[in-house]
């Protein structure tokens, strides 16, 4: 049985594609990836690694959100602001009707990592820098971001590595159709750091070029940073405001294949599952989907792991599908709202953004990604992202 699911009434995004919905749409469109060198802080790996970096300094946006000196408000937080802001701004919602039960699910992998790994060795001797170790907590940045919009109600933080984001939209969808909230914000968002950076250097699966999905010769990912959050609302809620729906979110699930610390299963097991789930969730069969936004990292394992479980789901009629994330890069805890938007797009526009850099087949399937920008009809959206850990979650985006 089908449902309409949730109501998606408003959208916000930050990325290296551009810091509003209307620039990461045009760049898709444009075919132009963001993919670069890093500016915005010293490494030693800046010449043997490219990312998606957004080129705003930490002052820029500062000066963006009209923040004070002496805040503890690190990268991720005012990138989750910025793009928080433009969905509750699309929405036109009025957080201070307390009368509406509205919740603030967010999540981050990175926390305020950019901000304590640049003072841990100078909190000793500089005291007034320690204000910035409370922010190092994951949970911190979600409740910079609800301070800001002035949130006063439900606010909760998930880290699930790259399906983080995922799983607050599943979340905040689970507690509006369990009638406990109204409606919710959800997304994610994550900073670049020298973390992250020296981590995925020493798991070796960064690529020095632009990163290459489903490509047979792919050698690693490109890492991003981004923020992105959507407005969930119960049906209930916008007939009565009278709002109409960006999109519906129709189906979600999500799976452990419980295989590796960093690894996905060789027959993607747990991506597998968290499709199937979703697909009970919508009441639709997979000869619905009309395009698959997968989670597509262009590392050797994910690309195989994930196309092995595409196989086990949609058989021989495979949709089309793509990954944006030699646009953006992979942004980790933010991939899922950033795909989240992104597949929105799709629907709203009738498009298939382009698989960008790919150039041979995987010799394992008999199936190419969309290489060119596709006009063509869509009412249902899958969209993929899976984790470290195990972590996979999928998402169904519907138009109606």
């Amino acid at each position: 049985m089908m449902t309409k699911g949730v109501a998606i009434t408003g959208m916000g995004i930050v990325s290296a594609l551009g810091m509003s919905v209307a620039e990461n749409l045009n760049a898709l469109k444009l075919g132009k990836s963001g993919i670069s060198r890093l500016d915005n802080f010293e490494t030693r790996h800046r010449d043997a690694v490219l990312v998606g970096e957004i080129k705003w300094s930490n002052v820029d946006l500062e000066k963006s959100i009209g923040l004070q000196d002496g805040h503890a408000i690190t990268r991720t937080g005012m990138l989750g602001i910025l793009a928080a802001r433009q969905a509750v701004a699309q929405a036109e919602l009025d957080l201070r009707d307390t009368a509406v039960r509205t919740g603030l699910i967010s999540s981050t992998s990175v926390g305020g990592m950019d901000i304590t790994e640049k003072y841990f060795y100078r909190y000793a001797s500089e005291p007034e820098l320690q204000h910035y170790i409370q922010s190092h907590d994951a949970g911190v940045s979600t409740q910079h971001i609800a301070d800001d919009l002035g949130l006063q109600g439900f606010v909760s933080t998930i880290s699930t590595a790259c399906s983080s984001a995922a799983n607050a939209i599943m979340l905040g969808a689970r507690l509006i159709k369990q009638g406990k909230l109204d409606r919710v914000i959800v997304g994610g968002t994550d900073a670049l750091c020298k973390f992250t950076l020296n981590g995925f250097k020493t798991l070796m699966i960064l690529s020095e070029e632009p990163c290459t999905p489903f490509d047979k010769d792919r050698d690693g990912l490109n890492l991003g940073e981004a923020a992105a959050y959507l407005v969930l609302e119960s049906e209930a809620l916008i007939a009565k405001e009278k709002k109409k729906a960006l999109a519906f979110l129709v189906g979600y699930g999500n799976a452990n294949d419980a295989f590796h610390q960093t690894a996905s299963s060789e027959n993607g097991d747990g991506a597998f599952l968290a499709m199937e789930k979703a697909f009970q969730v919508a009441g639709i069969r997979p000869q619905h989907i009309d395009y698959i936004n997968v989670h597509g990292t262009a590392t050797p394992n994910n690309d195989l792991s994930e196309g092995r479980a595409i196989v086990r789901v949609f058989g021989d009629k495979l949709p089309v599908f793509s990954s944006t994330k030699a646009f953006t890069g992979h942004t980790l805890a933010a991939a899922a709202a950033v795909e989240a938007v992104y597949s929105i797009l799709a629907l709203q526009e009738g498009l298939v953004f382009p698989n960008l850099n790919f150039k041979t087949a995987m010799p394992e399937f008999g199936f190419c990604p969309q290489t060119s920008l596709l006009h063509q009809p869509l009412r249902y959206v899958l969209s993929n992202s899976f984790g470290f850990g195990g972590n996979c979650s999928t998402l169904i985006f519907g138009k109606d």
